[in-house]
């Protein structure tokens, strides 16, 4: 049997796939026969037995054969066939190559003669106007050169130059269909004869508006149908495909919102004229029919004004698709959030009620709101189902609340930085003009039986009827007109929503806040300049602080949930007023004790009044300090409550009058003289002091309030006891003091006496047993 690998070996060493193949099936048989032969002879040796000892030797012998010309054939696949294998794939490689690049410059061409090719039909159809043509051409173009710019490996020198070619085109094309624009939508202005698209100074006033215009060329097909032309239909298609419609449209949205659209909201008298004209198409222009009274425009007028506009730009311009949307849409998406906000603010904000009882009529609004959006959504400038200024116009209830809120701090705060002086008379038979409120929801049985009950337990002692009421005084006039303020805000809250009602009294308790904020600070230097100021403000912290008491109880029923279950109170802010009128008054009380004690201080401590130019002096100090108090009581008759005027007058007058007792008694030495001229200066004080109560106009009622002076001057007595002394004996100054029991005694300390007695006698025996007497 000839060696297979040999024969292989004796090959030109260039396997074919054929000879391969051959040899490989013929190693596979010799394997198979191999394979047949080995099981045999093991059958033969462990089955039947048989000596088949050389036979299985030769078998040996054969498989080793066998398998060392496997090896070798296998040495000669690795190594001459995988070599030419790899030579084979490398050829390949490079073949394919070549084809590609050949394919990409095939390609390349191509596309070099698809743009020679749309560049020529440009050509052809930009001159007979067939736009869309002309622009999708353009487009093909584009598409070509952006392809041989994708190929890096591209290098051509003519890329740079049909770049150029492709630019030039477009805005060639773009200024044609420019100039088709300007023919077919025509806009008259006020700065200039014929503009289109651009931005305008602002405009003088209603007059200006009265000259713009708005032409629609050629708005009738032949047929007589209202729709836009088929010029202008292609020339919109071919704006949108070049990406310029939208620049177009938004420069045509900000002519026609500041020259037509805004105005039309914003001026009352101003209308719009739509006129059909054969040889100029449609004209939309702007009139004024008569100069309107009122300051803004219905929203039924604005809406109905409006929607004429639109509704003709609707049919001879925008009923048009760009795609999958309509020029009326894109328009819209410009415009609406720029009209609606100008409607909402010229418009539907001055339109909102100012009483609730006019809430209803808004209805009224509400439904031509929705009829207007309705009509705009038919001719899809709008989308979707609410916007804002629907929203805004059903939400009447919360922009009442808050134009109401609004417009009652505005009045507040002008009432609070009003003149205070502008006074009215309170009395304790002055009520508050508190509205008719429906009864509360009760059983009447009920209220009927607890009426009797209470009839039957009630006290045979009752209080006054003034017992609660307000004392008479004088208060501000805005203060009065503060508090109607607030009650009329109370009322607008009964019957209201929730939201409607918690904005209404919390803005009642602001307006109070507000007061106890403002009026202090505004007016702080007036109150301390001027003493009539600070007991009005006064008088009106305590009018204020008396009705918050009550305000919230009166309301509170009345009011909706959660206002009727106790929140409804201003009870917390009645101390606060209280201190606030307090706080004030007694500012000014200061201010008038410091210059009380600053006019007793020129009296030179009323010593050595023998020197006539200290007499003069001291006498000069107590008659300005009586002429203060005068005029105080002047300033404050009638204006304050009788108690409070008594209490302060004789607070005052206590400190004129301490003053001039303590500079007294720090003398050391009084001659007779001196005695003499204090005595003087003190019954002045004794005989006109009391003359400074007057709180009431009339003079007859007054002479009860001086009679009472003791009352309100704590050291009134002090000072008459101390008059009696600079001209009593010491027998009569024993006598006064009494061991310690007389009248002297209840006004002066033992030691002060003897002070007195050491000041006012020389060191006598008299004197010594009367200081013995003094205990």
């Amino acid at each position: 049997m000839a060696s297979f690998v040999t024969e292989v070996l004796a090959s030109s060493g260039k396997l074919e796939k054929e000879d391969l193949s051959g040899k490989i099936s013929k190693m596979s048989r010799k394997v198979e026969d191999t394979k047949e032969e080995v099981c045999d002879m093991i059958n033969k040796r462990y089955s039947d037995f048989l000596p088949t000892l050389q036979a299985s030797e030769e078998l040996m012998v054969q498989v080793e054969e066998v398998s060392k010309e496997m090896e070798a054939l296998k040495r000669c696949i690795e190594t001459e066939v995988q070599g030419n294998i790899h030579v084979a794939v490398t050829e390949y490689a490079k073949l394919k190559q070549q084809l590609e690049k050949n394919t990409i410059i095939i390609t390349m061409l191509g596309h070099l003669k698809e743009f020679h090719n749309a560049m020529e039909e440009f050509s052809k159809a930009l001159l007979e106007k067939k736009y869309v043509d002309a622009a999708n051409q353009l487009e093909r173009a584009r598409a070509n050169v952006d392809s041989l710019k994708s190929w890096k490996v591209s290098q051509l020198p003519l890329l740079s130059a049909l770049s150029s070619e492709l630019t030039v085109q477009r805005e060639n094309l773009i200024y044609h269909l420019g100039d088709e624009w300007k023919r077919l939508v025509i806009w008259r202005l006020p700065s200039s004869k014929v503009t289109v698209g651009c931005a305008l100074p602002e405009p003088a006033g209603l007059k200006s508006f009265l000259k713009v215009e708005l032409n629609l060329s050629h708005a009738c097909s032949k047929d007589g149908e209202l729709k836009p032309p088929a010029l202008l239909c292609c020339v919109l298609q071919a704006l949108a495909i070049q990406g310029d419609l939208q620049h177009k449209i938004k420069l045509f949205s900000q002519v026609l919102l500041k020259n037509m659209l805004k105005p039309l909201v914003m001026y009352p008298s101003l209308s719009v004229r739509v006129t059909e004209q054969q040889s100029e198409g449609t004209i939309l222009a702007l009139q004024c029919l008569e100069e309107s009274r009122e300051e803004r425009s219905t929203p039924s007028q604005v809406y109905s004004k409006l929607l004429l506009v639109l509704n003709t730009l609707h049919s001879h311009l925008l009923d048009v698709s760009i795609g999958d949307k309509k020029l009326s849409a894109i328009l819209g998406e410009l415009i609406w959030e720029e009209i609606s906000q100008c409607i909402i603010h010229e418009c539907l904000l001055y339109s909102i009620p100012t009483n609730s009882s006019q809430l209803e009529k808004y209805n009224a609004v509400i439904k031509e709101t929705e009829e207007f959006e309705k009509s705009l959504k038919e001719m899809e400038y709008l989308q979707g189902d609410s916007t804002d200024l629907l929203k805004y116009a059903r939400d009447v209830n919360c922009h009442f609340a808050s134009k109401k809120c609004k417009d009652v701090i505005v009045a507040a705060r002008k009432l609070m930085t009003s003149k205070m002086h502008n006074t009215v008379k309170i009395t304790p038979n002055s009520k508050l003009r508190l509205p008719k409120l429906p009864a509360p929801g009760s059983d009447g049985k009920v209220k009927q039986e607890t009426t009797e009950e209470m009839t039957t337990m009630e006290n045979t002692k009752q209080l006054s009827a003034w017992s609660l009421c307000l004392p008479a005084c004088r208060i501000s006039e805005s203060v009065q007109q503060l508090m109607e303020l607030a009650l009329n805000t109370l009322y607008e809250a009964v019957g209201s929503s929730t939201q409607c009602a918690l904005q209404l009294f919390f803005t009642v308790r602001n307006i109070f806040q507000l007061f106890y904020d403002v009026v202090p600070t505004y007016h702080k230097e007036n109150l301390l300049k001027f003493p009539h100021l600070a007991a009005i403000q006064h008088n009106n912290c305590m009018f204020l602080a008396h009705h918050l008491l009550t305000l919230g109880h009166h309301f509170r029923a009345h009011l909706p949930h959660p206002l009727s279950e106790g929140v409804a109170t201003f009870v917390d802010m009645v101390p606060g007023f209280r201190k606030l009128g307090a706080q004030c008054f007694l500012a000014q009380m200061n201010v008038q004790r410091a210059e009380l004690l600053e006019r007793l201080s020129t009296a030179h401590n009323f010593c050595n009044l023998d020197d006539e130019d200290n007499y003069i002096a001291a006498s000069k100090a107590v008659r300005q300090v009586i002429h203060q108090l005068k005029q105080l009581g002047t300033v404050w008759q009638d204006v304050l409550p009788v108690s409070i005027y008594c209490k302060a007058m004789g607070n005052l007058l206590n400190t004129a009058i301490a003053e001039v007792i303590a500079k007294i008694m720090m003398l050391e030495d009084i001659s007779s003289e001196d005695g003499e001229h204090l005595h003087t200066l003190c019954q002045t004080i004794i005989e006109e002091g009391p003359l400074v109560f007057i709180p009431l106009a009339e003079e007859n009622k007054n002479k009860k309030y001086q009679e009472e002076v003791p009352l309100y001057v704590k050291k009134w007595s002090t000072f008459k006891e101390l008059v009696i002394v600079l001209r009593a004996n010491l027998q009569e100054i024993v006598d006064r003091w009494a061991d310690g029991k007389g009248p002297l005694a209840l006004e002066f300390s033992s030691s002060e006496v003897k002070s007195l007695i050491r000041a006012l006698f020389q060191n006598t025996e008299r004197r010594a047993v009367a200081l013995t007497k003094i205990k």
